[in-house]
């Protein structure tokens, strides 16, 4: 289970969870972006603002969740993300868009063996792999809009409307 595909984390986690044999679940916030979110690879996708993501992930899975959840927005998204899980799951977190404490129920870790990491950046090889992929057409760097500099605010507010699916770059 990828969280928000439209996001830089999510774009990349779809494409490269599906390079290495994954079925792959994402969550999107509108039905316009469900599209996008298949053309990165994803099998599945929930729509997060009309449907309960756990629930929908448990009738996806026959009731048995996912092995690895990639998260990287936080508080708003956390328990649906442990609620995902399977037993013996992971979940890999590597961001805190919408805060940085979360409420833990220790009982729910540790009697359904679950792992929780944490991961920042990559390792040189890692990019310069990454890197090699994109050359390769094997994965791609999702672009929404550009902005010239000079309109700053206005890629801010882009962003914050939340219709973006993808990075959203400014040049000079």
């Amino acid at each position: 289970l990828v969280m928000g595909a439209g996001s830089g984390v999510g774009m990349m986690a779809v494409q490269l969870a599906k390079l290495a044999g994954a079925r792959v679940i994402t969550t999107v916030g509108s039905d316009h972006k469900i599209p996008k979110a298949v053309v990165l690879g994803a099998d599945a996708v929930i729509d997060h603002s009309k449907e309960k993501v756990s629930e929908r992930v448990k009738l996806l899975t026959e009731g048995r969740g996912v092995d690895v959840v990639v998260e990287h927005i936080g508080p708003d998204v956390w328990d649906s993300c442990v609620e995902s899980l399977s037993k013996g799951g992971r979940l890999i977190t590597c961001g805190a868009t919408t805060g940085g404490e979360v409420t833990l129920n220790l009982r729910s870790i540790f009697s359904r063996q679950l792992t929780i990491k944490g991961s920042y950046m990559g390792t040189r090889a890692e990019l310069v792999k990454a890197a090699e992929l994109i050359g390769q057409k094997r994965l791609m760097a999702v672009i929404d809009r550009t902005f010239p500099l000079r309109e700053a605010r206005a890629a801010q507010e882009w962003m914050t409307g939340r219709k973006f699916f993808g990075k959203i770059v400014l040049v000079c």
